[in-house]
C-alpha cells in the first residue's frame, strides 16, 4: 500500500475555505482529512495556494483541438464550421488520434482537470471500413489519457444518419456502425479499467433515426453507465425535428425513453417551457459549454431555469476554443448577467460543484469531485500570488478561482494520489506545447 500526505496551504472543503489541511492518500484514494493543521507534518508533501477536488470535463472532442485559431478566420455559421472539422475528422488515424489526445489531455490536466468525458465518434476508417480492432481508434483515445495520466470516460457515440430519413454522408461514414444493434455489438468489446469508464452517446436525434433511440438507451441502463446526447444547440435541428415527428428534440427523446438521472444533455440551448420541465423532471443533467457555445454563436442556453427545474449542470470544453473549466464557470454566470442584466445567478461555489462533483458525477463517477475521506485523491491547486489571483483574501479563494483565475494558474494536479502536474510542469509529457504542435502538423500535413 503506498501511502503519502499532501498538505495544502488552503483547501475547499465543504464550500468553505479552510486554511492548513493535510490529506492523507494511499492507494490511489484519500484516507483522513485533518483540518487545523498550521504546519506540513514531516514528508508532507506542500501545496501551496489553494486546493480544490479535480475538475471534471464533461464534454471533449479531442480532434477539434486541432481547429483551433484556423477557424477564426472569416465568418460563418456552426454548419460552415462543421465542414471544416469535418477535413480533420477525415485525416485521423488511430496513431495521429492517440498522439494528439495525448497532448489535449496535457493540456487539460495542466488546466487541472482529472477526469474527461470524451464523445467519441470517429470509429471507423474512412469510408466507413472498420479496422481490423473495431475499436482502434477508442482504444487510441483511453491509452491517451492513460498516458496524459487522467481519468476518461468514453462516450462511444452512436451516428448512423446525416438528419431525418437521410443516410450518413461522405465525411460521416466512418462515424457510423449502420446500426444500434451493430453500435452496440461494437461497444460491448470495450473494457473498462481503473483510469477508464465505458459510456454511451447519442450525437443527436438528426443523427440516429428515432427507432434506434431505445436501444441505445437499453445498452446503457443494462450496464448503469452515462448516456449523453448534443441536444437542440441549433434552431435548425428543433425544426427538422418538427417536421419529421411533429415533435421537439426533447419530447422525442422522452418518448424514446432516453431521459433519466443518469443521462446528460450537452448545450440545451434552444429549449421549450415544456422540454425545460422535461429535463428537469426526470433528472436530466445539462452539460453547458459556453466558451464553444459563443464561439459557434449558438446562442446562451436556459441554465438557471433548469438547474431550478432539477437538471444537474456540469461544464466541458467541447470544441477546444480554450481549454479552461475556470472561464467555462464564470462564463456561464457571466453570460446569464449579459442576458438578463442582472448579478448573481450562481455563487462561485455552486460553480465550482459544477466544474468538479456534478461533472464527475455526469461521467458516471459520482464518488470523485470532493476532498473527503474515500474520494478518489484527484485534486488541483491553483497559486494565489498571480498576476491575476493576487490580493484577495484567502477565504476568498472560491471566487478568486471562479472569477479571476485560469488554467494558466494551476500550480499542482494529483490523480489517483500522484502528481501529474507539479510547479507547472506536467510530470508524464515534458513539453506539451511542442506535442501539440506536432500532432497537428501531422494532421495538417
Amino acid at each position: 500500500m503506498t501511502k503519502r500526505t499532501y498538505w495544502a496551504e488552503h483547501a475547499w472543503l465543504d464550500d468553505t475555505v479552510e486554511p492548513g489541511v493535510a490529506l492523507d492518500v494511499a492507494d490511489g484514494r484519500i484516507t483522513a482529512v485533518h483540518k487545523e493543521t498550521p504546519a506540513p507534518p514531516p514528508g508532507a508533501e506542500v501545496l501551496r495556494g489553494l486546493t480544490l477536488p479535480g475538475l471534471a470535463n464533461a464534454h471533449s472532442h479531442a480532434f477539434h483541438r486541432a481547429l483551433r485559431g484556423t477557424v477564426q478566420i472569416g465568418s460563418g455559421t456552426f454548419w460552415t464550421w462543421r465542414d471544416l472539422m469535418y477535413r480533420f475528422a477525415d485525416r485521423l488515424t488511430p496513431d495521429t488520434y492517440h498522439a494528439l489526445a495525448r497532448a489535449v489531455y496535457a493540456e487539460m490536466a495542466l488546466a487541472g482537470i482529472t477526469a474527461v468525458g470524451e464523445f467519441h465518434y470517429v470509429h471507423h476508417a474512412p469510408g466507413g471500413t472498420p479496422y481490423a480492432d473495431p475499436n482502434a481508434m477508442g482504444e487510441a483515445l483511453i491509452e491517451a489519457a492513460v498516458a496524459a495520466g487522467i481519468r476518461i470516460t468514453l462516450l462511444d457515440t452512436a451516428y448512423f444518419s446525416a438528419g431525418f430519413g437521410q443516410p450518413p454522408n461522405t465525411h460521416q461514414l466512418r462515424f457510423s456502425d449502420g446500426t444500434a444493434d451493430a453500435w452496440a455489438e461494437r461497444c460491448s468489446l470495450l473494457k473498462e479499467r481503473d483510469h477508464a469508464r465505458i459510456g454511451a452517446a447519442i450525437h443527436s436525434v438528426r443523427a440516429v433515426p428515432a427507432d434506434q433511440l431505445a436501444t441505445v438507451a437499453r445498452w446503457a441502463a443494462e450496464r448503469g453507465a452515462p448516456l449523453h446526447v448534443h441536444l437542440s444547440e441549433q434552431t435548425a435541428e428543433n425544426d427538422a425535428c418538427h417536421a419529421a415527428h411533429g415533435r421537439t428534440p426533447t419530447r422525442l427523446l422522452a418518448d424514446h425513453g432516453v431521459l433519466g438521472p443518469r443521462t446528460t444533455g450537452v448545450h440545451n440551448t434552444h429549449l421549450t417551457d415544456e422540454d425545460i420541465a422535461l429535463l428537469g423532471g426526470t433528472g436530466t443533467g445539462t452539460c453547458m459549454c459556453p466558451t464553444t457555445e459563443r464561439d459557434l454563436a449558438d446562442g446562451i442556453g436556459p441554465a438557471v431555469a433548469l438547474q431550478a427545474a432539477g437538471s444537474p449542470l456540469s461544464l466541458g470544453s467541447d470544441s477546444h476554443a480554450v481549454i479552461d473549466l475556470f472561464e467555462e464557470a464564470r462564463a456561464m454566470e457571466l453570460n446569464e448577467r449579459l442576458r438578463t442584466r442582472t448579478r448573481g445567478h450562481w455563487t462561485a461555489a455552486a460553480l465550482l460543484r459544477a466544474a468538479s462533483a456534478d461533472g464527475h458525477a455526469a461521467l458516471g463517477r459520482p464518488e470523485a469531485g470532493t476532498l473527503e475521506t474515500g474520494a478518489p485523491a484527484d485534486f488541483t491547486t491553483i497559486a494565489l500570488d498571480t498576476v491575476r489571483t493576487a490580493g484577495p483574501l484567502p477565504r476568498l479563494g472560491a471566487e478568486t478561482a471562479v472569477f479571476a483565475a485560469t488554467g494558466a494558474d494551476v500550480r499542482h494536479t494529483v490523480v489517483a494520489g500522484r502528481h501529474v502536474v507539479r510547479d507547472g510542469a506536467h510530470t508524464l509529457v515534458p513539453d506539451v506545447p511542442s506535442a501539440l504542435a506536432g500532432a497537428i502538423q501531422a494532421l495538417r500535413g
